[in-house]
């Protein structure tokens, strides 16, 4: 998903659906009304990884609460 048009700032929002709500996962700043479809999957791309990186930090720190939390 992605907005239509661009906000008052210049900025197109990427997003997706989970659990029946809308998530932003890129903002992309644009010089154009119309932005190159490259730059904003290079975006969708880049929050993707992005996403991946910082759930995989979070695995850890949850299974870690967790194993604390069993332990008190």
């Amino acid at each position: 998903m992605r907005t239509n048009e661009t906000d008052d700032r210049g900025r197109i929002y990427l997003g997706t659906e989970y659990a029946n709500k809308r998530v932003t996962v890129a903002v992309v700043e644009v010089e154009s009304e119309r932005p190159d479809e490259e730059q904003l999957a290079a975006a969708y791309r880049e929050a993707s990884q992005s996403a991946g990186r910082l759930a995989a930090e979070w695995e850890g720190a949850s299974d870690e609460a967790w194993t604390d939390s069993m332990d008190e």
